[in-house]
């Protein structure tokens, strides 16, 4: 990534301005590209906004923020007046549907993107109205949209809200183009040209990047491959189970072909993905001067996330794990992408000289926590790999498991000066971990404040290889020598194992099967999850249409709201409020030998005195936190609407 002017940044710099009067103290007369994002501002490596607004401004492009706008006119997209490049747009680090609801389609009470965690600061389907307003706003301005919710759409999805397959998300939102992945490199190529007056059509050859080609245009043909049309995913659940098997084995940026897909007589085009940024590239984009704050519009207000991750140090990015569930590996890719050790002291440093920072390092870490600097081992044969995870059936044997640059760089992190303590908050890759005793003793001895997170999702074998996640013994083997590490150490803690309820290959007897191996080894989850079906995933594709896409075998998908409650109710099988989902689910499964006063029962034959008046409150406080939710502002019903 180059600068297209001479530039030098300063050590810090002001927030990139979110109104006209903040674009005039700048003494612009106009600017570049406004930014449009449906989350609150925050200066922070961890927002895109901040990350990619700092990038542009480091380019030498004027960036104003459009944060959460009001999206019922377009005179919000007129307040900066026209931009001389482009409208950016993204829905926010979450995808919007998934940041309003939840996996029983019920509105969350809070929005952790959101000033004082507030609700309604942004539409359903975030993209599509932003765009469009845009496109009111200032006819001709090209549109770029990303993000998250438009990198995981851009071609034909199955969504789980209006439980339909949508056409891709450039023909609904009407952009110029979707940039799918991180997009640094796509959306600095795209400035570029569009600051030399090139024309739309002349940015389609640009990697990261997807567009709409109209009828009376001709896809390319060149190391292309065309996927089953739309209307063949909308009728063909098998059609829609081989587009989604081909678009994940084409996202190697060293191997991937181009994709087309029909629509009508349109056609989408979704480029090859960016190659990985260099160490050199990540050192850049998060050395920039971030105020590492939210904008002062705020005052005091919280936003939650950034609570959450404002102490908090990205080593790297991507994950080569593969998990169907997730979407990290699609949106940033199987490539570990690791700054240097020098990049994360010199960020220990910033934090340090800051008058709030406590002295502790909330997080070191990134998409997991244990996998920084490890790559293929054989760039050539990684140059031409198809496999969707490299430590799934079995650790690859070309990945380098190294654990050594990590154990170094968390060293050097806790022997800065003012700093006293380093945390690990990030997920640990059990497996992975396994491979390096002294990482494990590094990381019991010093990095763990009291309870490590850690994610073996179930303990059936078959739902377990749906989900592309190792077998529940390697969890087992995993808290042995964790415990040991933690007893060396002279330190008792836990670890928080994450369990999912209702994915695909689940059903109420391998759901039976979890409980009783919680009960069995004690482990007592306080907070489970729920399945959600989120575009573009492996097991959405699953949940769709009952088939695993990678094999074509029939896979079981519990739809029913109710079959989805009892598996949850099955997690939390020691709850009293439980009780009654617990003993209908084993009723109906036929494990009546599971209720009773035997080591092995699940839940007693008579209920506990306080079941029935927990349950109660269980309910009362569901409907409380629906009626206080409501629904989206200025619409009449709280029902779900697709």
């Amino acid at each position: 990534m180059h600068s297209p002017v001479p530039t030098t940044t300063p050590i810090s710099l002001p927030p990139l301005p979110v109104s006209p009067e903040e674009v005039a103290q700048r003494g612009w007369d106009a600017v570049d590209v406004v930014f449009v994002t449906g989350d609150a501002y925050v200066d922070h490596p961890s927002f895109a906004m901040a990350l990619l607004g700092r990038l542009m401004e480091s380019e030498g492009y004027r960036v104003a923020i459009l944060s959460q706008p009001d999206w019922h006119g377009c005179e919000p997209w007129r307040q900066f007046g026209r931009p001389r490049l482009c409208f950016a747009v993204s829905a926010g680090n979450m995808d919007s549907m998934i940041n309003h609801y939840t996996a029983q389609r019920k509105v969350r009470n809070d929005d952790a993107y959101s000033p004082g965690g507030q609700i309604g600061r942004r539409p359903d389907r975030a993209t599509l109205a932003y765009c469009q307003r845009a496109r009111e706003a200032f006819s001709g301005v090209p549109i770029i949209a990303g993000g998250v919710e438009a990198s995981l759409r851009r071609l034909a999805h199955y969504d789980y809200w209006s439980d339909k397959v949508r056409r891709s998300i450039l023909l609904d939102s009407k952009a110029d183009l979707v940039v799918f992945g991180m997009g640094e490199r796509a959306l600095i190529e795209i400035l570029r040209r569009l600051a030399q007056g090139l024309p739309l059509d002349e940015l389609r050859d640009i990697r990261g990047v997807a567009y709409r080609m109209g009828a009376r245009e001709t896809p390319p043909t060149h190391a292309t491959i065309v996927l089953p049309a739309y209307e063949e995913v909308v009728d063909d659940k098998r059609k829609f189970a081989e587009m989604t098997r081909i678009a994940h084995c084409e996202t190697n940026p060293d191997n991937a072909r181009r994709l087309v897909q029909h629509h009508g007589r349109e056609a989408i085009v979704v480029n090859p993905p960016a190659m990985p940024l260099e160490e050199a590239d990540m050192d850049r984009v998060y050395g920039l001067p971030y105020t590492r704050r939210p904008h002062p519009i705020y005052g005091k207000q919280r936003i939650p996330a950034y609570e959450v991750v404002k102490d908090s140090i990205q080593i790297m990015r991507g994950c080569f794990g593969g998990c169907t569930f997730c979407s990290i590996t699609a949106h940033e890719g199987r490539v570990i992408q690791s700054r240097s050790p020098q990049s994360v002291i010199d960020e220990v440093g910033r934090m340090r000289e800051d008058p709030k920072f406590t002295g502790v390092i909330s997080d070191i870490g990134g998409p997991t926590a244990n996998m920084y600097r490890m790559n293929c081992s054989r760039p050539e044969v990684r140059a031409k790999c198809r496999r969707l995870s490299c430590v799934h059936p079995t650790v690859c044997k070309l990945l380098d498991t190294d654990h050594g640059p990590l154990i170094d760089l968390m060293r050097q992190a806790r022997k800065q000066e003012g700093v006293r303590r380093v945390f690990v908050a990030s997920g640990v890759r059990m497996d992975l971990a396994q491979r390096s005793r002294p990482y494990l003793d590094e990381l019991a001895r010093h990095h763990v404040g009291g309870q490590l997170k850690v994610a073996p999702e179930h303990s059936d074998p078959q739902v377990l290889h749906l989900m592309k996640k190792p077998p529940i013994d390697d969890f087992e083997e995993f808290s042995q020598k964790f415990n040991q590490a933690s007893c060396q150490a002279g330190k008792k803690q836990y670890l928080v194992p994450y369990f999912i309820a209702g994915h695909p290959g689940s059903d109420l007897d391998s759901m039976i099967h979890l409980a009783c191996y919680l009960k069995r080894t004690g482990y007592r989850p306080e907070q489970v999850q729920d399945f959600i079906p989120c575009p573009f995933d492996i097991a959405t594709c699953m949940y769709h249409t009952g088939i695993d896409p990678m094999s074509g075998k029939k896979v079981y998908v519990a739809k029913k709201a109710r079959e989805r409650r009892l598996q949850r109710a099955l997690l939390q099988f020691f709850m009293p409020e439980n009780y009654d989902l617990v003993r209908e689910a084993l009723e109906k499964a036929g494990r009546t030998d599971l209720i009773g006063s035997e080591p092995d029962s699940l839940i007693p034959a008579a209920p506990p005195k306080n079941a029935t008046k927990a349950a109660g409150a269980r309910r009362k406080s569901q409907k409380s936190a629906e009626a206080a939710a409501g629904y989206r502002p200025h619409r009449k019903s709280a029902k779900r609407r697709g």
